[in-house]
C-alpha cells in the first residue's frame, strides 16, 4: 500500500516528474536557441512578437495553466493511482505535456515548436477518443495503447500532409476537433448506460469551457485581438483548455464508479 503512495508510478509523481523534465528542457533549449530559426510560426495568434527570449508573453506563460491542472489530476489521485484502469497517472502527463509543447512555440516562433505543440494538442484528443472507445467496447489497456498510438499517427500525417482549412486554419486543428468530437459522441453514448448527476456535471462543465475556449479563439481572429495587450484572447484559450482537461479528468472518474455499480 504504501507503495502506491511514494512510489515512482504514484500519479502525481509521474506528473511533477514530467512538469520538471519538459519545463526544464525547454528552458534550455530557449536559452540555447536549440529549436532552430525563429520563422514567426506564432504569428497567426494575435500577440504582437516581442524582442528577447520569449517572443509571445501572455501567449507563452499562460501555458502554465496545463501544467497546474495536470498536477492537480495527479495530486487528487496520488492514493488511487489504480484509477482510470491505471491511466490516471498517464493522463495526469499528457496535461502536463501540453503547457511546455505550446509554450514552445509562441516563446520561440520555430517550426518545431510549432510541431511540439500540435503533437501535445494530438496527444490529449488521440487520449480522449481512445479511452472513450476503450469504455466503450471494454478494451484492454493494451489495446488502449495501440488505439491511442494509431490516433496519434494519424493525426500527425493529416498535420504534415493536409493543407489548410478554413476557420481552423490547417488540417492538424481540423483532425484535433475530430477526434474531440468522436470523444464527446462516445462519452454521451456511455452517460447514458449509466446515467449519473456527477458524470454529467462533469461533462458539462468540460465541454462548456472547451467551447467558451473555441468562441475566444475565433473572436481572437479578428476584433478581439490587440497586439500589444498582455490580456490576450489565445491566452484565456489556453487556461479554458486546461480548465476542461480537468474537468474531463473528473468525468472519467466520476464515470468510472458509476460503471462500476
Amino acid at each position: 500500500m504504501q507503495s502506491s503512495q511514494t512510489g515512482w508510478k504514484n500519479p502525481f509523481v509521474l506528473a511533477v516528474g514530467t512538469a520538471v523534465i519538459s519545463c526544464g528542457a525547454l528552458g534550455i533549449a530557449i536559452v540555447n536557441e536549440l529549436l532552430g530559426p525563429d520563422i514567426g510560426e506564432a504569428s497567426d495568434f494575435c500577440e504582437a512578437l516581442r524582442d528577447g527570449f520569449i517572443n509571445q508573453p501572455a501567449n507563452t506563460w499562460s501555458n502554465l495553466g496545463f501544467v497546474f491542472a495536470g498536477l492537480t489530476i495527479g495530486w487528487l489521485a496520488r492514493h488511487q493511482r489504480h484509477r482510470m484502469d491505471g491511466l490516471v497517472g498517464f493522463y495526469a502527463c499528457v496535461v502536463v505535456l501540453l503547457g511546455p509543447a505550446s509554450a514552445a512555440m509562441h516563446a520561440t516562433g520555430t517550426a518545431v515548436g510549432k510541431s511540439l505543440d500540435l503533437t501535445s494538442m494530438f496527444l490529449i484528443s488521440s487520449f480522449a477518443a481512445a479511452y472513450a472507445l476503450k469504455r466503450w467496447y471494454s478494451f484492454s489497456r493494451g489495446a488502449f495503447f495501440v488505439t491511442f498510438g494509431v490516433l496519434l499517427v494519424v493525426s500527425e500525417l493529416a498535420f504534415f500532409l493536409g493543407g489548410d482549412v478554413p476557420i481552423v486554419l490547417h488540417a492538424g486543428n481540423a483532425i484535433f476537433a475530430v477526434l474531440l468530437v468522436v470523444a464527446l459522441v462516445v462519452e454521451v453514448r456511455l452517460w447514458r448506460r449509466h446515467r449519473n448527476d456527477l458524470v454529467a456535471k462533469a461533462g458539462l462543465l468540460a465541454v462548456g469551457s472547451l467551447v467558451l475556449a473555441f468562441t475566444i479563439w475565433l473572436f481572437d481572429q479578428g476584433w478581439l485581438c490587440d497586439p500589444h495587450s498582455l490580456a490576450q484572447g489565445h491566452a484565456m484559450w489556453h487556461i479554458l483548455c486546461a480548465v476542461a482537461a480537468f474537468w474531463l479528468s473528473r468525468l472519467y472518474i466520476e464515470a468510472e464508479y458509476a460503471e462500476s455499480q
